[in-house]
């Protein structure tokens, strides 16, 4: 069972460690591997985001931030980015965090959820996602500098 709840300073050190393994190939999010833990740290968990873990037997194996899309009048419209543990692929978590992420999303006043980038090439994500509901509404070809 996954337990989701809100992330604390003190999960950093976890969160961290799925947040390099996630980036380490280069080839499902923006960020580059090289990435230092201090920049991924204080992206992940700014104060713009709303920022948690979902647990598996009490372990960390997943984090997920849902924050405004864009600012002043696009503020209503939630954007999202979700991380699980390579380890933990598999087991559902991905599919917890985002129903739990739309439900939180709608608690905290946002209309929608809209995912900016999604890489095509991730297609265990793309399935997830749509799924779940998203729809595709553009590709946009050679966007990601794929490793």
């Amino acid at each position: 069972m996954v337990k989701i709840r809100k992330a604390t300073t003190s999960d950093c050190e976890e969160i961290w460690d799925i947040i390099r393994d996630v980036i380490s190939r280069g080839d499902t999010y923006v960020f580059s591997p090289n990435s230092s833990k201090e920049k991924m740290l204080g992206f992940w968990m700014s104060a713009d985001k709303h920022t948690y873990v979902a647990l598996v037997d009490g372990k960390i194996s997943g984090t997920f931030f849902i924050k405004d899309n864009e600012p002043d009048l696009g503020s209503h419209i939630a954007n999202a980015g979700y991380m699980t543990a390579p380890t933990a692929f598999g087991k559902g978590i991905g599919k917890t965090m985002c129903e739990f992420s739309m439900r939180e999303a709608k608690r905290l006043g946002y209309k929608a959820m809209q995912f900016n980038i999604v890489i095509k090439t991730n297609e265990n994500a793309v399935s997830l996602w749509k799924k779940l509901g998203f729809e595709i509404i553009g590709e946009i070809p050679d966007a990601f500098q794929h490793q």
